[in-house]
């Protein structure tokens, strides 16, 4: 799905929203995102009314980008894992199968190893459902090529007579 759109249905966006809301409940968060490479915000779950979410998703698919060159200096492929720990605020940010960016800030009232615990669980949800989404559309992609459209009967002679 690299340098692709991303494209879904209601119903995906609903299983997405869903996962999303589960683990912020479940880890006791402030707020979690799901962002895409390019910045743009997917979906989110908590109270997003303080929070210029534009700007997050932004910077949070710009430090994946810079820790990605990081890790290629060391000659590791990607951190698929980030975690930055504030006074007040603590942030995890996790790349979900090489598509999505899963963000979740927390405070005192949860942990970073409560948070980890059900991170991976949702990762391994929503790496199911970008699969599917990425297969159902590959599907579509096939189907509308070999679908019949308004040339797929028109020969070589056909052509050569319209710019005769």
């Amino acid at each position: 799905m690299a340098g692709s759109d991303l494209v879904m249905y209601e119903d995906e966006f609903q299983k997405i929203d869903e996962e999303l809301q589960k683990l912020h409940q479940q880890a006791n968060a402030t707020v979690v995102f799901l962002v895409d490479k390019n910045g743009q915000l997917i979906a989110s779950a908590g109270d997003t009314h303080d929070i210029d979410t534009t700007s997050l998703a932004s910077l949070t698919a710009g430090n994946i980008a810079a820790t990605g060159g990081i890790a290629r200096l060391l000659g590791e492929k990607e951190f698929t894992i980030l975690f930055h720990e504030g006074e007040k605020d603590n942030i995890h940010i996790s790349l979900i199968g090489q598509r999505v960016i899963l963000v979740v800030i927390f405070d005192q009232r949860s942990s970073l190893g409560l948070v980890r615990l059900r991170v991976k669980k949702t990762s391994e949800s929503l790496t199911k459902l970008f699969d599917d989404i990425t297969s159902k559309a590959e599907k579509e992609k096939l189907e509308g090529k070999t679908a019949e459209s308004p040339f797929a009967e028109i020969s070589d002679e056909d052509i050569d007579n319209l710019f005769k």
